[in-house]
C-alpha cells in the first residue's frame, strides 16, 4: 500500500457534496475516519464534524432530520442523500469496565486522546489546521493500527471489533503492543446490546467472515467459510446478510439472545439453524416447505444441500401469487370460513406445479372444484 500523507485542502475538498458548515464560537473540524479515507484515497464512509461547543446547534444547521444524544454530547443530521454525525470535543471517563463513558466539554487536542486508534486520531479544522495525535501520521502513513493508550480495549472492549473491521477493511496490520493488549482483552464486560450494535457493524463490512475470523475465538461462533459464502451467493438483494451470516454461525442461544437482536433479525437467525426440508423437488413442495421461512434460511438450506429448489424458490417461484382471492369464493357462493383457505393452498399449489391453465378464470374454476 502507498504510503499516505494528510491534505488538508483535499480533506475540506470533499466536503463540496455536504451542506455548508457554519461557523461556530469554536473550532470545528473533520475528523476520524473521513480524514483517514481521503488521505488513503479512498472514497469516505461517512462525515464525522468535531466542534468545540454545541454539537447539536451545528447539526441544526446543517438541515435534515436531526437526531440529537445529548448526554454524550452528539447529533446527527440526515438528509436526502447525506448524513453528517457531529460530536462535542471531549473527554472521556469510564466508572467502570465496559461501561458507558462520562464526558465533558474539551479542546480539539484533548479530543484526539478518547479515540479508538491513531489513524482515526486526526482532524483538519475547516480553517485548514492539521492536528494529530502522536504517532498518528507515521501509522497512517505505515497502515498501522495502534490504540491509543493501555487501556483502551478495557474501557471499551467494542474496540477489539473495530480492530477487526478496520484491519480487515483496510488491509492494515496491527502494531505489537496492541495485538497483545487485544490478544489480553475480552468481551466480558460488555452489555449483551453494545456487543450487538457493533457486531451488526461487522457483520455489514464487504467482507463479514473475514472480520468475524479475528475475533471468533472470543465468540460463540463457528465459521464455516464456504458454506456460508455459498449461502450469501444464493441470497436475494432484498434478505438480510448479515443476520444469514450470524444464523449461520452461531451456536449459543443464550448468547443470541443477549444481543437484543429485533424480533425479525431473531426470526431470521433462528429460521437458519433449522430450515424445514421439501418433500421432493416439486414447485409445491418447496413451497409448503418454504412459505413461512426467512429466504436466508432458504439461501442457507441450498448452500447445504439443496441449492437447486433454492435457487428455484428465491429467483421464482416465492414471488408466484394467484390472481383471485377470498372475496372471490364468496362471491361465486362458498361461505366465510377455513374452507375458503384451503382451496386458495390448493389452487395455488397446483398452479406452481403447471396443473391449471394460466390465468383468473382457470384458478377460480379449479378453486371451486369446476376445473
Amino acid at each position: 500500500m502507498a504510503a499516505a500523507g494528510v491534505d488538508p485542502s483535499a480533506v475540506l475538498a470533499m466536503l463540496a457534496g455536504y451542506p455548508p458548515i457554519g461557523q461556530t464560537a469554536g473550532r470545528v473540524a473533520v475528523v476520524g475516519g473521513f480524514v483517514r479515507d481521503v488521505s488513503l484515497g479512498r472514497a469516505p464512509r461517512e462525515l464525522d464534524l468535531v466542534v468545540e461547543g454545541d454539537a447539536a446547534e451545528l447539526a441544526r444547521s446543517l438541515g435534515g432530520e436531526l437526531t440529537v444524544h445529548d448526554s454524550f454530547g452528539t447529533a446527527t443530521a440526515l438528509g436526502e442523500d447525506w448524513r453528517v454525525d457531529v460530536a462535542m470535543a471531549r473527554r472521556e471517563r469510564y466508572p467502570s469496565p465496559g461501561a458507558l463513558p462520562e464526558v465533558e466539554p474539551a479542546s480539539l487536542e484533548d479530543d484526539l486522546a478518547r479515540r479508538d486508534f491513531t489513524v482515526n486520531a486526526i482532524v483538519v479544522t475547516l480553517a485548514g489546521e492539521l492536528i494529530a495525535a502522536e504517532h498518528a501520521l507515521e501509522d497512517l502513513a505505515a497502515a498501522r493500527l495502534r490504540v491509543l493508550h493501555e487501556r483502551s480495549f478495557i474501557d471499551d472492549p467494542t474496540r477489539l471489533l473495530r480492530l477487526a473491521r478496520y484491519a480487515q477493511r483496510l488491509g492494515f496490520a496491527v502494531e505489537e503492543q496492541t495485538a497483545r493488549l487485544a490478544t489480553d482483552a475480552s468481551f466480558e464486560t460488555l452489555s449483551g446490546g453494545r456487543l450487538g450494535g457493533e457486531l451488526r457493524l461487522a457483520l455489514a463490512e464487504a467482507d463479514p467472515l473475514g472480520v468475524l475470523a479475528r475475533v471468533a475465538d472470543r465468540l460463540p461462533l463457528t465459521l464455516d467459510r464456504p458454506l456460508i459464502e455459498a449461502a450469501l451467493a444464493l441470497a436475494p438483494s432484498d434478505s438480510d446478510r448479515a443476520m444469514l451470516v450470524l444464523g449461520a454461525s452461531v451456536e449459543d442461544l443464550g448468547w443470541l439472545e443477549d444481543l437484543e437482536l429485533t424480533a425479525r433479525e431473531r426470526e431470521v437467525v433462528l429460521a437458519c439453524r433449522d430450515a424445514p426440508a421439501p418433500a421432493d423437488a416439486r414447485a409445491s413442495s418447496l413451497w409448503r416447505a418454504w412459505r413461512r421461512t426467512p429466504v436466508e434460511a432458504v439461501a442457507l438450506a441450498g448452500a447445504r444441500g439443496q441449492r437447486d429448489g433454492a435457487r428455484r424458490w428465491i429467483e421464482q417461484l416465492r414471488h408466484v401469487r394467484l390472481e383471485i382471492g377470498g372475496d372471490d369464493l364468496i362471491a361465486a357462493g362458498l361461505s366465510q370460513g377455513e374452507e375458503i383457505g384451503r382451496r386458495l393452498e390448493r389452487t395455488l399449489a397446483a398452479k406452481l406445479d403447471g396443473e391449471i391453465e394460466p390465468g383468473r378464470e382457470a384458478e377460480l374454476r379449479f378453486a371451486l372444484g369446476e376445473g
